[in-house]
């Protein structure tokens, strides 16, 4: 194993999607904690992707606890994807905040100090043959139609009812709760964050700053970190083209790095850094290189 990295530097979940597939197995979990840890991170994401992975990842918390302790490997972040709590259906948004509880639970036994998932997808109408996927790109959400029951006005009072709920759920375990931008959902860029967090009017509710889905949507990353401010409580760090959907190795897309981190220390961001490089849109010939590169570059920025 390589030296390990310094702690705000976190080994992100997308390492094993990539390497396995999308969701990768639950029942794999362990695997993916040991080789993260053997790439030298000690700081690592984890996640429960919709109900049967959740479910899964939750039995064997206990377990995985016992493995982290013993490797000296820290959770501070458990993805709980569940696009059902975007749902025009009641009945499934009460049934997605029970399982949004289920993973609350996970990450409190996992030593987490917050959940994260995608911001909120609208209840777009898309076309049966769309696979199940972690990002919709753009062309997706073109062809997505709207459903002829929709009642805007109604579904935001909805959404922000069923988001209030579950940062309230978060809090009661002493969790912060974040929103990850990606194309199509309604927190995708810094003015949509800030419009969703005003309605939702929740402290613990704080923001997931990718720069790699930021910059492909031309949300300018130094003046997002200044304004967001205090709500940006964890930065995804992957580069991109400005092209399309992709988390490329950092230096091989068109972010300035350097500007990049100098705002960091204008802002006083004191925050962890995810390392979230790969995914099947990407290609990345040598995965673990591309995390212990990124990871070395993370720490002589932030020293």
């Amino acid at each position: 194993m390589t030296d390990r990295f310094d702690a705000r530097i976190v080994g992100c979940y997308l390492y094993p999607i990539t390497r396995y597939g999308y969701p990768p197995p639950a029942e794999d979990t362990p695997r993916y904690v040991d080789e993260l840890h053997q790439l030298g991170f000690q700081s690592i994401e984890l996640e429960g992707i919709r109900e049967q992975h959740l479910s899964t990842v939750h039995a064997m918390s206990d377990d995985l606890r016992r493995q982290l302790d013993r490797l000296e490997v820290s959770v501070p972040y458990f993805c709980v994807v569940l696009s059902g709590l975007t749902s025009l259906d009641a009945a499934v948004r009460e049934r997605n905040l029970e399982l949004f509880e289920l993973g609350c639970k996970t990450a409190r036994v996992l030593g987490a100090s917050a959940v994260l998932d995608n911001g909120p997808l609208p209840p777009y109408a898309f076309p049966e043959d769309v696979p199940i996927v972690r990002h919709f790109d753009e062309h997706v959400i073109a062809r997505a139609g709207i459903p002829a029951s929709l009642d805007w006005d109604a579904y935001w009072r909805d959404l922000i009812v069923t988001y209030r709920k579950a940062c309230d759920i978060a809090a009661g375990y002493g969790l912060a709760y974040l929103l990850h931008p990606s194309i199509g959902v309604l927190c995708s860029t810094t003015d949509g964050f800030l419009h969703f967090q005003h309605g939702v009017d929740r402290e613990n509710l704080r923001f997931n700053l990718d720069t790699a889905n930021f910059y492909l949507q031309r949300d300018h990353l130094p003046m997002a970190l200044i304004r967001l401010g205090k709500h940006v409580d964890y930065i995804h760090l992957a580069d991109n083209r400005g092209l399309r959907p992709e988390h490329l190795p950092l230096g091989e897309g068109a972010i300035d790095w350097d500007v990049f981190f100098r705002t960091i220390e204008r802002t006083g961001y004191a925050g962890r850094f995810g390392i979230d490089i790969g995914g099947a849109e990407t290609g990345v010939a040598d995965l673990g290189t591309a995390y212990v590169e990124a990871a070395r570059y993370v720490e002589s920025r932030i020293k």
